[in-house]
């Protein structure tokens, strides 16, 4: 398959381009484009045969639910059973944006997309180029992130076409992702709604529209047979670069530099750190990528996947990773980075 590669402008993309792109969608293909989170990998939202394909492409599991993505507010009454006061204030509150709010699917949406639940997660992304799409294809777009199932997620089109060059029919190149995280995931289909996924969208934020909720117990704790996600691309592996990621904990920021950089003198492989600002040049490692201030966890979360990415292009075989407070995005961040490390982390006391 030759795949179509278009750049547009975020603010005025062209009519041309995205009409294209929604052709593509009708007729059951693949069309990576941007949000304002990562880039997303859609396909019609209530068409299973089109929705399996994305499942290919990515060699995702296919019991892992898929986000329906929509572009005006009604477009969610058709797509869901109902819409509870606490969903409706936190639509108000944070749509169009990066939350993810989960339903009872309507009998329209195919179990296929939900991975076999019966509620379906759906969003009203912010970024313009989404916007014009799903507008454009007149319909409910299923996307996860478009990337390989497993690899960190694309922040920049040129990771989708690394990563689905040749397996998708079309990429739009719309920029840089603004987050670079996905977007935060909560359910209100139950009596009590619960964080499911961490994002920009932060706990606090979240609380303080509907009151107290509580959080999955695998967002910082490793899936198991008696712990399973409920969340889209939170079951299985995920984030993970070429090379193993060990994190590197500790209240004394000073004692944690010490101590990776002793695991960088032990080792015999090709190694990375992953600092920040205030700690980058305090390390004696050829390679060292800073997410950013220690101070400005957006900045470091929109950092996050793109360096991750950066290590492989570098060729680095292992990883050393500070560790950010679980505190506002922090615990958005925490979940990938430990994710990306397989829970792989040296505690110091």
């Amino acid at each position: 398959m030759k795949t179509i590669l278009a750049t547009v402008e975020r603010q005025t993309p062209k009519k041309e381009i995205i009409q294209q792109a929604a052709e593509i969608l009708k007729q059951g293909g693949l069309v990576a484009f941007p949000t304002e989170t990562v880039y997303g990998l859609g396909a019609n939202g209530l068409d299973a045969v089109a929705c399996k394909k994305i499942y290919e492409a990515k060699g995702r599991p296919s019991d892992n639910p898929l986000i329906l993505h929509i572009a005006e507010k009604k477009a969610l009454y058709d797509i869901v059973k109902s819409v509870s006061k606490k969903a409706e204030k936190l639509i108000d509150a944070f749509w169009p944006g990066p939350l993810t709010i989960v339903f009872e699917k309507a009998d329209c949406v195919p179990l296929e997309i939900t991975g076999g639940f019966s509620t379906v997660a759906v969003r009203f992304p912010s970024h313009t180029v989404a916007q014009a799409l799903i507008q454009a294809a007149h319909l409910p777009i299923a996307a996860p992130s478009a990337n390989s199932s497993g690899k960190p997620s694309p922040t920049k089109a040129s990771h989708v076409i690394f990563d689905l060059d040749g397996k998708i029919d079309m990429i739009i190149d719309g920029g840089d992702a603004e987050v670079g995280l996905e977007s935060t995931i909560i359910d209100v289909s139950g009596e009590i709604p619960m964080l499911l996924r961490p994002g920009a969208v932060t706990k606090e934020m979240i609380e303080s529209v509907i009151g107290k909720i509580e959080i999955d117990p695998t967002v910082l704790t490793k899936p198991s047979q008696t712990l399973i996600p409920k969340a889209p691309g939170m079951k299985y592996t995920h984030y993970s670069p070429k090379a193993d990621v060990i994190l590197v904990q500790g209240n004394d920021l000073q004692k944690v530099q010490q101590k990776i950089q002793e695991l960088v003198n032990d080792s015999t492989q090709k190694v990375g750190i992953l600092a920040t600002d205030q700690t980058k040049d305090s390390y004696n490692c050829e390679i060292v990528l800073s997410l950013g201030d220690r101070q400005n966890l957006e900045q470091i979360g929109a950092n996050l996947f793109k360096h991750l990415r950066k290590f492989d292009f570098l060729g680095v075989e292992v990883v050393y990773a500070e560790t950010v407070p679980q505190k506002g995005e922090g615990l958005a961040i925490m979940n990938r980075l430990q994710k990306a490390a397989g829970y792989k982390m040296i505690t110091l006391s």
